[in-house]
C-alpha cells in the first residue's frame, strides 16, 4: 500500500524532504499528493529544481497551473494560510509533513486530524503534549501505531542527541555547574543558555533523553 503524504511549508525542509523520496527510490512505498507553500507555483517548482546546497535535482521539474510536475507524477500545489482549509480528506492524506517551522502544538495536529489527516509529523518542536517527540537512533523505538501527532524535535536536537547519547553509552557525562560570574553563567547547567542560543536541556527533555 502506497503511502499518501502532503506536505505543510516547502522551504528547505519541505523540499529536502521530496529531494530524498526521489533520489531513495522508494516511491512506489510513499507518494507526495500536494504541497501547501504562500509562495507562488513558478517560485515552488523553481527551488526544487535549482537548489542552493544540493544543486539541480536529477528529476524533471515544470509546473502548469497549481500542478506541480515532478518525472511523471503530479502533485498538487496548494495556497492556504490557514490549516483548517486544507483539502485532507478530499485528497485521502495519509500523513500531512509540516514543515512550516511555525505551527507545532497538538491543537495544530488536531487541525490537520480535523482536515482529514490520519496522523502529523512536525519537522520542528513541539509542545509537551504531542504523542512522541523522536530523534531517530536514539528513542526512536518509542514510536507506536496509535500515535496520531509526533515531532522531529529540532535540527539542532538531531545534531547533538546522537552525539552526547554515544559519549554518554561509552563514557558517561558528568554535569558540573556552581557559583560563577559573570551571573548569566551562573544558573544550572541545564538550564543555562549558551551564546548560540542552544539549549542543552531543553534538547535532551524534548526526547525524555537526560543520559
Amino acid at each position: 500500500m502506497t503511502i499518501r503524504i502532503a506536505i505543510n511549508g516547502f522551504g528547505r525542509i519541505g523540499r529536502n524532504v521530496v529531494r530524498a523520496l526521489y533520489e531513495s527510490g522508494r516511491r512506489a512505498e510513499i507518494t507526495v499528493v500536494a504541497i501547501n507553500e504562500l509562495a507562488d507555483a513558478a517560485g515552488i517548482a523553481h527551488l526544487l529544481k535549482y537548489d542552493t546546497s544540493h544543486g539541480r535535482f536529477a528529476w524533471d521539474v515544470r509546473q502548469e497551473r497549481e500542478q506541480l510536475y515532478v518525472g511523471d507524477d503530479v502533485i498538487r500545489l496548494l495556497h492556504e494560510a490557514s490549516i483548517e482549509a486544507l483539502p485532507w480528506q478530499e485528497l485521502a492524506v495519509d500523513i500531512v509533513l509540516d514543515c512550516t517551522g511555525v505551527y507545532g502544538s497538538r491543537e495544530h495536529g488536531e487541525a490537520h486530524l480535523q482536515a482529514g489527516a490520519k496522523k502529523v509529523i512536525f519537522s520542528h518542536p513541539g509542545g509537551n503534549d504531542l504523542d512522541a517527540t523522536v530523534v531517530f537512533g536514539v528513542n526512536h523505538d518509542e514510536l507506536r501505531a496509535e500515535h496520531r501527532i509526533v515531532s522531529n524535535a529540532s535540527c539542532t536536537t538531531n545534531c547533538i542527541i546522537p552525539v552526547i547519547k554515544l559519549l554518554d553509552d561509552a563514557y558517561g557525562i558528568e554535569v558540573r555547574d556552581g557559583n560563577n560570574d559573570p551571573l548569566r553563567h551562573a544558573r544550572s547547567a541545564g538550564y543555562r543558555r549558551l551564546s548560540s542560543g542552544f539549549t542543552p536541556y531543553a534538547c535532551g527533555q524534548s526526547v525524555n533523553y537526560s543520559g
